[in-house]
């Protein structure tokens, strides 16, 4: 039996149970999207979008699921201290798939923000939910995305106002908590409306050492001169798979910076897909990864110019170690009449043993004539003639090593806009070379 069919046994059987504990708006897409599934099915290595992860294989061993929406047994504000020097942000929760509504008094936001459980807003305000909930996520596209839609029941809903600005950072943590093998089903929906500016850090952890499965959405409209930056690090273990797909759309005049950093997972796949859909819009789009072991982590990105006059930069770095494997495969469409789109993108990889694997297609598809776009991606090993040099003036090799792949992976972090988590992720990159535990100052659950 192919992995595919033990869900549509169980959507059938619980679907009326999981519509219960959800909300009338996130129900709505259900039906289609399980239609999309059924038909769709979970994707193959034939096809050329996930080519280079076995999606079935994941998704075939008996999970666990929270569809009666249980209480976990567990604190974040105890057990998880966030103190990164010289950064104040608004502390969030997500338990496994569960906004955790016991908000800490410090997480304060402006006049007319809203930043909470999607499915309660999903009743407080339903216009404003419906409105842009599953609009961006085609669930006829991808199978992912329709499964996520199937079994998602709560998630966060992040809300700016026209012309406000969000000062303070926010950071959302998911917490993968559980005692046996379990499965969890993320979405974020990401609304600023025209002029509105914010920055969200959102960052993965696992709490116990069981096999974990989580399937992430994260849809974000980006309004008219808005200003939005995403950051994601991941930070779990080798037991934990990951497919998260991001889907953004952009206004004219829009900035949004994208930055996703995998330091410790065990498989990852993740989904950026981009539409440029106004004069002026701007995309910064960057991923690291460190790897070792047997860690995979496949990154596929869309962005589509669909008007003209935009830019889009793109830059993805990966490190891969023992018998690593990373794939990165990016397109950029640039659509007839979009003239004027300025577009770069790049992709280098670092493989530091024979036994890595990279694998990399950088692509261009252009239907205007007067634009200015490129690409390229390298695939090498530690240049040979710089661990020379800096041995001849006594830098042990060990150190040498370090020195060249820091150096390597700087550029990504380089792009982060909030100047101490950029200072705190060179620390993290440094110790996770050093094969030291990652943990963040004050962190109780870091593994």
């Amino acid at each position: 039996m192919k992995a595919e069919q033990q869900y549509i046994d169980l959507f059938t059987h619980y679907e009326a149970l999981i519509c219960r504990q959800s909300a009338e708006v996130l129900n709505a897409p259900r039906a289609k999207a399980f239609a999309d599934f059924e038909r769709l099915g979970f994707p193959t290595r034939k096809q050329e979008k996930y080519r280079y992860t076995d999606v079935d294989e994941y998704f075939a061993p008996d999970y666990g699921l929270n569809l009666n929406r249980l209480e976990f047994p567990v604190n974040p504000y105890e057990v998880f201290r966030c103190d990164v020097p010289n950064m104040s942000t608004s502390l969030y929760f997500v338990v496994n798939d569960s906004f955790y509504k016991h908000v800490h008094p410090s997480a304060q936001l402006p006049e007319g923000v809203v930043f909470g459980s999607l499915k309660d807003m999903a009743v407080s305000r339903p216009d404003l939910v419906k409105k842009y909930y599953a609009k961006l996520a085609d669930t006829s596209k991808d199978a992912v995305t329709a499964f996520n839609t199937m079994f998602a029941q709560d998630g966060v809903l992040m809300y700016v106002p026209a012309n406000t600005v969000v000062e303070r950072p926010v950071q959302l943590v998911n917490i993968l908590r559980a005692d046996v093998n379990f499965m969890v089903n993320r979405r974020i929906l990401v609304i600023l409306e025209d002029g509105a500016q914010a920055k969200l850090l959102v960052c993965d952890h696992a709490m116990d050492e069981v096999n974990f499965l989580s399937t992430q959405v994260i849809e974000v409209f980006a309004g008219e001169n808005s200003v939005f930056d995403l950051y994601e690090l991941e930070e779990t273990h080798n037991s934990t798979v990951r497919f998260s797909n991001l889907y953004v759309r952009q206004e004219a005049g829009s900035n949004v910076l994208l930055n996703g950093m995998t330091l410790h997972n065990g498989t990852t796949r993740n989904t950026t897909e981009v539409q440029l859909a106004g004069r002026g819009a701007e995309i910064s789009l960057c991923g690291m990864v460190i790897a070792d072991k047997n860690e995979q982590v496949d990154n596929y990105t869309f962005i589509d110019h669909q008007v003209p006059d935009c830019t889009s930069n793109e830059l993805f770095k990966y490190v891969l170690d023992d018998r690593a494997v990373g794939a990165f495969s990016g397109k950029v469409l640039v659509r007839e009449g979009a003239q004027h789109t300025s577009s770069q993108q790049t992709n280098r990889n670092l493989c530091a043993t024979r036994e890595s694997r990279m694998y990399t297609q950088p692509q261009l598809e252009i239907y205007a004539d007067d634009v200015k776009c490129s690409h390229g991606a390298t695939v090498g090993q530690l240049d040979e003639n710089a661990l020379f040099y800096m041995q001849q003036r006594g830098i042990p090799l060990k150190e040498a090593r370090l020195l060249l792949m820091f150096a390597f992976v700087n550029e990504v972090v380089d792009h982060i806009r909030m100047d101490a988590l950029r200072d705190r992720l060179h620390l993290l990159v440094e110790k996770r070379f050093r094969g030291e535990l990652n943990k963040c100052q004050g962190c109780a659950i870091c593994k």
